[in-house]
């Protein structure tokens, strides 16, 4: 969830936010709540920066975690969430997202995906089906510019990459499961597949990289 504010906040709205929605002083019903608080002069500009806050992670599923520093964490996790809501984020109060939410440029999402793909391929902390999904949807960003729901990515990838069809069917039906009984994926299939996707995010960059040079030199 996103929440963009003025930053002229008084001193102590962001942490009283934090611990009314901790869980479970506020019980979560689902897994987790990933919230993350902007302030309005940040969003309105694209940013290859996380800029945050506070970002807050609660609920029975999730470490406990609340920062209001954005220099303690890995800024491409932001930079990707900002283009998914800007393309697909859902109003619950306030204008409309798109103007409230610029978009990234592409380089900067693309060198969010490079970071993401890493991420995923050292595997710690992150769960099998997680990691392939989201590899999923890298792919189906770089060919399309095109964000999609993990089953939907997942669905594409399966048809067109015969190679990783079991491991991302696999990956679906853990993702379907309790995160607590999340199924073991085959850990050296898992990198394969990160392997390839890294290749196509790799790609991606160049072909953005000589469109740029193109450009500029007409």
């Amino acid at each position: 969830m996103t929440v963009v504010v003025d930053r002229r906040l008084p001193g102590r709205t962001l942490s009283d936010l934090a611990g009314a929605l901790a869980h479970p002083a506020l019980p979560c019903p689902a897994a987790g709540l990933e919230l993350v608080v902007y302030p309005a002069d940040f969003t309105v500009r694209p940013s290859g920066e996380a800029g945050y806050l506070m970002d807050l992670n609660t609920g029975p599923s999730l470490p406990e975690r609340v920062s209001y520093d954005p220099a303690e964490s890995p800024a491409f996790w932001y930079v990707l969430d900002r283009s998914l809501a800007h393309q697909s984020g859902l109003v619950l109060f306030g204008g409309p997202v798109r103007e409230v939410i610029a978009a990234p440029e592409r380089p900067a999402v693309l060198a969010a995906l490079r970071a993401s793909v890493r991420e995923h391929a050292d595997g710690e902390g992150h769960v099998a089906d997680n990691r392939v999904l989201n590899g999923c949807r890298s792919v189906v960003y770089c060919r399309t510019g095109r964000w999609r729901a993990k089953r939907g990515a997942a669905g594409e990838v399966a048809a067109s990459e015969e190679a990783f069809r079991p491991l991302v069917e696999d990956a679906l039906r853990s993702f379907e499961r309790p995160r607590e009984t999340a199924l073991t994926l085959p850990e050296a299939r898992v990198r394969d597949f990160l392997a390839w996707v890294a290749e196509r995010v790799d790609e991606a960059v160049e072909a953005a990289g000589a469109e740029g040079g193109s450009t500029g030199s007409r």
